[in-house]
């Protein structure tokens, strides 16, 4: 820049008087009072200005490290959201699992009792039924012995002992039993 001034400084001292016609003086206090002026603003406005472009550069700053904090702050607790969200399903699978065994549990329990009484039922009529063919089977054999005792007699037409002629009866019809 100052070497086009000063190419315009030399090429004006051919002088012609125009309005374009570079004249060295006043190139010379322009310089000067351009000078002056910068140091004025330097000492006046520069510090102003420049403590105010860092004090808005810093607070732009501050601002997106406040953003940056709190966008890792939502982050952490983005993860931890998701962490407790997935210990919450795996604690609900295993609630669902533990019901399930323990349904299945007691499913089988109740089936085994139920089988368990089944099959007492079944053996106490079992018993019922055997005791009470036994006592049938005892009886008609008593009716069956008094019967044939009676019919001997009449047949025999003489009186033995009834007593012995019942074992003689009972003897007959065990012998026929074990056939």
């Amino acid at each position: 820049m100052l070497a086009n001034i000063l190419l315009g400084v030399l090429a004006s001292e051919g002088g012609s008087g125009s309005l374009l016609d570079v004249n060295p003086g006043l190139i010379i206090w322009t310089i000067l009072t351009f000078l002056i002026l910068l140091i004025i603003l330097k000492k006046v406005a520069w510090r102003p200005i420049l403590t105010a472009l860092d004090n808005r550069e810093k607070g732009i700053e501050d601002s997106l490290n406040r953003a940056e904090q709190a966008k890792k702050d939502a982050q952490k607790i983005l993860e931890e959201n998701q962490a407790t969200l997935s210990k919450a399903e795996e604690e609900s699978k295993k609630i669902i699992d533990q019901s399930r065994v323990y349904a299945d549990n007691l499913k089988e329990q109740m089936l085994k009792e139920s089988k368990d009484q089944q099959q007492k039922i079944i053996e106490d009529a079992s018993a019922e039924i055997e005791r009470k063919k036994n006592a049938a089977f005892e009886e008609l054999k008593n009716q069956i012995a008094e019967i044939s005792v009676n019919a001997a007699e009449k047949i025999m037409k003489e009186n033995i002992d009834a007593a012995k002629n019942t074992q003689i009866v009972n003897k007959y019809l065990s012998e026929i039993n074990k056939n």
